[in-house]
């Protein structure tokens, strides 16, 4: 019935059985499985037997047909379970099915599927050991006989039975001994297809989210167990074709050629999990350090390195190598990034470098943070190196802990700035916003630190500072008009008509100074991508010290300035150091362009009142989208709009503009 079935089945496919997908292999390998296997079957034990029997057997042919020398104490044998009941009547029946088969990959096929329905309780990973076990003991059973025929007379009786003589008469021999080498050598990797199944099962103990590609490979199991069986009968039926009398094509070609290329893929799946395994007990093993105080040292060395591979620093400012025990007792600033970063993010950190020196309580060390490395990488990393006066980790492997600084820190890749304690506790994940913002004034880069300085309320003005240091301090009591956007038309007419208000006699009278300052513009008034880059870097640094914290005006007034990136015009009034409004273009425009409606009020009332009333009084409010670099660090799953306080919709979106950020030199 099940061999009808089969024979229908195999006629319905167009191409060779080797061309069929695993889609349609699962689909009729499927049918003879039961959902509730027998887990009580020790598969192990017996593979460990079928593995000693194959193994003798392998090298007995090596030396019978080869003339290998063998040295029976090379063979490691595992010790064998002396209470373990084989199923032989399983095996016997198993064994027959394979037996005297005619050659041809249809044969062997609904050869498969019949042994397939006669396992079908048991897990693919018994079925591919219990088929190995009968062939094993045909197999086994023949070479034996074949060294003990000359010394042993039952032997020698069942050896001729077994057709043994036959193939050992040397005319034979010499005429089959290329295609005896080639079954040895599939069985051996047909045996080590099968006992990989059982490391993978060996791996699912552990928890599925730590070890992802286990189920990738798990899953793919039954149809590699298939063409391992599928292999089995093909070898049993050239044994077959070697004993008899006709000499009949059966080219294992094919079959060798799948199952090698199932060993390679199960290979590297093995090893992926391997490391996928030692990465989270590693994260583990750090998560638990961090836990617990703990001296700077060891904690970084559990951080970056794998068991006892410590490896020297490399001190920057004299090139040479440093012993890890320089970090002893010392507040570590740990500088984690890709390879991706440019001139402007190193240069952020030197003052940085230049302000700790001096007390030496504080160290920076680079961590490159690299999944693969390469040649190349390393030519870059070497180029990167060079250009910093800190230490730096030395490359010869990925570091122990990438799980858990990107799980824990946040880390996506931009330049991140831990700062740990000399007892190896994190007092800020990453203070480098914070640094790029306000410089060694941040020292000593804590999150209490930033929770004081976030309060300021002359963010703005240190900001530009940063920005353009060459720029002159503005007076306490000076506004400035801080202006950019897309469209340099609206830049043009913002410019005539700021200008004609801050020319204004009311405004000269009242000896209100102001100044326009095109954001994105160098001194010559020419444009300047590095210098708009640092400026909505430097912005969007300002929204992640303050987004995680209670929101006060100066959140809100950084939220509306980045939600200006992408507009085509927008404007910033600041008094001194201190933002007053921060406007998008359209309003802002508005305001300059009906200053005659309301600079009657200024003598009265003061400019900064007529101007923000005026402003507020205009009321448009154009759609508030906040772009936020999904790499920067950790983002607010919810974001309440700066404009009217609602809950903000979440978009996910993908921009490339082909270019890298731009290289700054100071």
């Amino acid at each position: 019935m099940l061999g009808d079935l089969a024979k229908n089945l195999f006629l319905r496919v167009e191409t060779s059985l080797f061309s069929m997908s695993d889609k349609k292999i699962l689909d009729q390998i499927y049918a003879t499985h039961y959902v509730n296997v027998d887990t009580s079957f020790d598969e192990d034990s017996l593979f460990e037997i079928v593995e000693n029997i194959l193994k003798h057997a392998i090298q007995t042919v090596d030396k019978i047909v080869q003339g290998t020398q063998v040295h029976e104490e090379n063979i490691e044998e595992k010790p064998l379970m002396a209470n373990f009941s084989t199923p032989l009547c399983i095996l016997k029946s198993i064994a027959s099915e394979m037996q005297c088969k005619p050659p041809g990959e249809k044969v062997a096929h609904e050869t498969a599927l019949v042994i397939l329905n006669k396992l079908s309780n048991y897990s693919w990973e018994a079925k591919a050991v219990l088929t190995l076990a009968a062939f094993a003991m045909e197999y086994g059973e023949f070479w034996l006989l074949a060294q003990a025929q000359e010394s042993d007379r039952l032997a020698k009786s069942i050896s001729i039975l077994k057709r043994v003589p036959f193939l050992l008469k040397p005319s034979n021999l010499q005429k089959r001994r290329q295609a005896v080498v080639e079954l040895n050598n599939l069985i051996k990797v047909t045996m080590q297809v099968i006992g990989i199944f059982d490391q993978f099962e060996k791996l699912s103990s552990y928890d599925p989210r730590d070890v992802p590609e286990l189920a990738l490979a798990m899953e793919h199991i039954p149809v590699d167990a298939y063409w391992a069986i599928l292999t089995l009968v093909a070898c049993a039926t050239k044994v077959t074709i070697l004993t008899s009398d006709e000499d009949k094509e059966h080219d294992l070609v094919p079959y060798a050629q799948k199952i090698h290329f199932i060993l390679n893929k199960l290979n590297v799946q093995l090893k992926i999990c391997r490391k996928q395994v030692e990465d989270a007990e590693a994260y583990r093993r750090i998560r638990k350090i961090f836990r617990t105080p703990t001296e700077i040292k060891e904690v970084f060395k559990a951080l970056i390195f794998s068991k006892d591979n410590v490896q020297p620093l490399i001190d920057g400012s004299t090139e040479q190598t440093v012993d890890i025990d320089i970090l002893r007792k010392k507040n570590i600033l740990l500088f984690l990034s890709s390879l991706d970063i440019t001139d402007d993010d190193i240069s952020i950190l030197k003052p940085i470098y230049e302000f700790t020196k001096k007390e030496d309580q504080h160290k920076i060390v680079w961590i490159p943070i690299v999944e693969q490395w390469t040649n190349e990488l390393r030519k870059k990393f070497e180029t990167l190196r060079i250009k910093m006066p800190w230490y730096t980790v030395q490359i010869s492997a990925p570091i122990a802990g990438i799980r858990f600084i990107k799980e824990e820190w946040n880390f996506k890749g931009k330049p991140t700035l831990v700062v740990m304690s000399p007892q190896g506790k994190v007092e800020h994940s990453n203070a480098f916003h914070m640094i790029r913002v306000w410089g060694p004034k941040a020292f000593p880069f804590t999150e209490a630190r930033e929770k004081e300085i976030s309060k300021s309320l002359q963010w703005f003005g240190n900001l530009i500072r940063e920005i353009y240091p060459t720029l002159p301090d503005s007076k306490e009591d000076e506004y400035i008009f801080f202006y950019g956007g897309k469209d340099k038309d609206w830049i043009k007419q913002f410019k005539e008509k700021a200008t004609a208000l801050a020319n204004d006699l009311i405004l000269k009278e009242a000896k209100i100074n102001i100044k326009l300052f095109c954001v994105g513009k160098d001194s010559k008034g020419e444009d300047d991508f590095g210098i708009l880059w640092r400026f909505w870097t430097g912005i969007e640094s300002l929204f992640h010290t303050k987004i995680h914290k209670q929101a006060d005006s100066a959140t809100l007034d950084i939220q509306k300035l980045l939600s200006y990136k992408n507009e085509s015009g927008w404007a910033v009034l600041s008094k001194g150091s201190s933002l007053v409004v921060a406007g998008h273009g359209i309003s802002i425009l508005k305001v300059t362009e009906d200053f005659d409606k309301w600079k009657g009020q200024v003598r009265e009332k003061g400019f900064e009142f007529c101007f923000t009333t005026y402003y507020a009084k205009i009321g448009f409010t154009p759609c508030c989208r906040l772009d936020i670099p999904g790499s920067t660090g950790k983002v607010p799953d919810t974001m309440k709009c700066p404009d009217c306080n609602r809950s903000m919709e979440t978009f996910i979106s993908y921009k490339c503009c082909h270019i890298d950020a731009p290289n700054v030199h100071h």
